[in-house]
């Protein structure tokens, strides 16, 4: 067992890279688009340092076989897991629409001149692209408001941890405790850019209030984020669904687009719309690369949390 000097020492360098982290994310989001990919890749990452940082805590704390601590990591990583799932059915989403918006960006570079039938026949491809994402933005809806309470990724206010219990198993529950609501606030981010936000159940007020065992930096730089997002979300009255920055341009060019297309007189071909289609190409192309990305992030931290598990039960068994 570790001297409890020793494992105050861990357990506040836990809590200082949280929050280290935390005020990282603040400077960036006011650095980045709103719910751009970049940001989101941020968010991701400081997700995946929250848990293999808890994982390497765990080997520092030397903590008891057998006890209930293995149950609440595990059960933690699960929620990770999961959740991760959930974000990442709602990015895979995506393909759909931006694989049909790439296919009338290259129909228009091969007919860079209009007649009447070929305008008809890309209002129609763009009217398909349009319902497609509707579609998309219904479906992720009924997934965010099932999994929301099932995996716990709202806040509860009610659910506060007793002073007591933060020094459990040389403070490892404490900052478990830190980490889900920490990870929860993260979770919110990539839930509302890539899956779906609706203001009433999205983020809340004084979440990280109420618990005097968590070190006063990490409050102070949980809500400062949290507040943050709260505050530029509300400064956009009727905000909701799918809030990724790249997803929102691309369907504004798209509409954009169209309104040129079906304004043409007679679809004449000296209306230039060049400038249009190629602004379209690059968002469609950042979307793509961009949900890709996350991707390839979420399936990584899949491999960290099966590695970080095994881990953590090879301690136990091999004690």
């Amino acid at each position: 067992m570790m001297s409890h000097s020793s494992s105050s020492t861990s357990v506040s360098g836990f809590y200082n890279f949280l929050s280290r982290e935390l005020n990282n994310l603040d400077h960036l989001f006011l650095s980045h688009n709103f719910m751009s990919i970049k940001f989101l890749q941020h968010v991701v990452s400081s997700l995946r340092s929250f848990h293999s940082q808890l994982t390497a805590l765990v080997h520092k704390l030397h903590l008891p076989v057998g006890e209930k601590w293995l149950d609440e990591y595990m059960d933690e990583s699960s929620r990770l897991w999961e959740a991760c799932h959930v974000l990442k059915s709602g990015v895979s989403g995506m393909e759909t629409y931006y694989s049909t918006g790439a296919n009338i960006v290259s129909f228009l570079d091969d007919h860079r001149v209009l007649d009447t039938q070929l305008s008809h026949q890309v209002i129609r491809s763009i009217n398909g692209c349009q319902r497609e994402i509707i579609a998309l933005q219904e479906d992720n809806k009924s997934i965010a408001e099932t999994r929301m309470q099932t995996l716990c990724l709202g806040f509860d206010e009610n659910n506060v941890l007793a002073e007591s219990e933060f020094n459990k198993y040389n403070g490892f529950r404490g900052v478990l405790y830190a980490m889900r609501k920490a990870s929860t606030l993260l979770l919110s981010i990539l839930l509302s850019g890539l899956v779906y936000y609706w203001p009433e159940v999205s983020f809340s007020q004084g979440s990280f209030e109420g618990n005097s065992g968590f070190s006063p930096a990490f409050v102070v730089s949980a809500s400062k984020l949290n507040q943050r997002v709260m505050d530029t979300i509300n400064c956009t009255e009727g905000l909701q669904g799918i809030l990724l920055y790249e997803l929102q341009r691309a369907r504004l060019s798209m509409d954009g687009l169209k309104v040129d297309i079906e304004s043409i007189p007679d679809y004449k071909s000296e209306v230039d719309i060049h400038d249009k289609v190629e602004n379209l190409k690059s968002c469609f192309a950042a979307l793509k690369f961009g949900a890709e990305s996350i991707i390839g992030q979420l399936d990584d931290f899949f491999d960290e949390i099966v590695e970080g598990r095994k881990q953590l039960l090879d301690i136990c068994s091999h004690r």
